[in-house]
């Protein structure tokens, strides 16, 4: 569906009073005026939100997401892994499952639901370099997944690799002058 056509079928389910509103933002000419009556359009058709709803939900999804992620600790160190060889495989479970359910398009749907909830850094991370990816891949392999995976988590990455070489450097630098 075009844009042209999405705006029409926005318009035919619109209610009475909020097509006289927008027409009434259309027609104003004094720009602070036309700003005053979009805003309160838009606060009008604004969905209202419950904070203590949505603390909950957020609470309640990253709770669990953080137990799934205890019990895969602890099964793993059940079959024998050390703590630390477990927290690995931990980490690559949870991003594995963050991957399969973005491509699935569960994660998001979630991630409505829950809000906050589902950025728990692991996930949340790996969420935003899969979805990317998935979206443009009918672009193509190079142009599509490959330019696009890492458009939200690129600087991140970018920033922590460069604040390391810095830090490195610092302290290097400071080894060798006796700082440290």
């Amino acid at each position: 569906m075009n844009p042209e056509e999405k705006a029409k079928e926005i318009q035919k389910n619109m209610k009475p009073e909020d097509k006289k509103l927008v027409g009434d933002v259309m027609k104003e000419k004094d720009p602070k005026e036309r700003e005053k009556l979009y805003n309160q359009y838009v606060k009008k058709a604004t969905p209202k939100r419950s904070y203590l709803g949505n603390v909950c939900k957020a609470y309640l999804i990253g709770g669990l997401i953080c137990v799934l992620g205890q019990g895969f600790l602890n099964l793993y160190q059940s079959l024998g892994c050390e703590k630390e060889t477990a927290a690995a495989y931990t980490t690559l479970s949870l991003i594995l499952l963050s991957v399969l359910t973005t491509g699935l398009n569960w994660y998001q749907r979630l991630a409505c639901f829950a809000g906050a909830g589902t950025v728990v850094p692991i996930t949340g991370f790996a969420n935003s370099v899969a979805s990317p990816a998935i979206e443009f891949k009918q672009e193509g392999w190079v142009f599509g997944v490959g330019c696009k995976i890492f458009t939200i988590a690129g600087p991140v990455i970018l920033y922590g690799v460069v604040c390391s070489w810095v830090l490195g450097l610092i302290y290097w630098a400071g080894k060798c002058f006796g700082w440290f």
